[in-house]
């Protein structure tokens, strides 16, 4: 691999990690329209684009779910009962999502994670927060939830916080627990999506070379190296910077990025 290529994960990485720690966000939204224009730019073929840099990014933000993972459990923030209930229907939801992604076209799937990042960046701008309304449902109906959260999560790449933080507030669970049990959800989002994506993609002709399936082994381990050292000193940093206002300039970020991906897939 050449040395720019190296510098680039590594820097993707860093980024990646960081911002992770500092407002508590998954990567998938930076690491995708990146990843997607990295590949374009070593010659990987148009129709594998983004499904390649899906699957690279769910891979890579495994080691920072278990980080997140720990540090809320730590603080007995996860109500792991609600993850016990929910977790089947995640593993469910998010592999059979992968399954789907490969029978998508890449400009399906680059238009649906920019429609989703607006989404998330709306609510980011505006604090948009549901009210308490109802109890956690029952196991059909958690079921439920998990098969829509890890479908989704697997189609843009997210640990899920996005939908599963307003699920549990919704149903009248504090917003520490909410975001404590959602970081434990994100475990299995990354790893159903990271195995997901190898299996579904594993016969695919024309990937780069040391590629398993939908995974560049050598973008994750490059990203991971160094977001696993970045994500606690962002979160350090979340106690001192302006969080508020760092969201809503990350807002503005994922939608240059989300419109940078279309126009890379568009025009590969």
């Amino acid at each position: 691999m050449a040395i720019e290529w190296i510098v680039a994960y590594l820097a993707l990485g860093g980024v990646v990690g960081f911002v992770a720690g500092l407002l508590g966000i998954g990567g998938g939204g930076i690491m995708v329209p990146i990843l997607t224009a990295l590949f374009a730019a070593q010659g990987v073929q148009g129709e594998h684009l983004v499904h390649l840099a899906l699957g690279t990014s769910m891979a890579a933000i495994v080691i920072t779910a278990i980080s997140s993972l720990r540090t809320h459990h730590q603080h007995q923030a996860v109500l792991w009962p609600v993850v016990l209930r929910i977790t089947p229907a995640i593993l469910i939801g998010t592999f059979a999502a992968t399954w789907l992604a490969t029978l998508l076209p890449t400009r399906a799937l680059a238009i649906f994670f920019s429609c989703f990042m607006a989404y998330v960046s709306l609510q980011m701008v505006l604090n948009i927060k549901p009210k308490a309304q109802r109890q956690l449902p029952g196991v059909a109906g958690v079921s439920l939830a998990g098969l829509i959260i890890g479908g989704i999560s697997a189609l843009v790449a997210i640990g899920g916080g996005s939908l599963t933080v307003p699920f549990l507030t919704w149903c009248n669970v504090r917003i520490q627990q909410a975001i404590g049990t959602s970081a434990a959800v994100g475990l299995p989002i990354a790893l159903a999506g990271a195995l997901g994506y190898m299996i579904n993609g594993w016969s695919t002709a024309g990937m780069p070379a040391y590629t398993l399936g939908y995974v560049s082994v050598p973008a994750v381990l490059l990203i991971s190296a160094v977001s696993f050292f970045t994500a606690p000193f962002g979160a350090r940093l979340a106690h001192r910077l302006p969080v508020a206002t760092l969201k809503k300039i990350f807002a503005a970020l994922l939608l240059v990025l989300s419109l940078k991906m279309l126009q890379t897939v568009f025009t590969a």
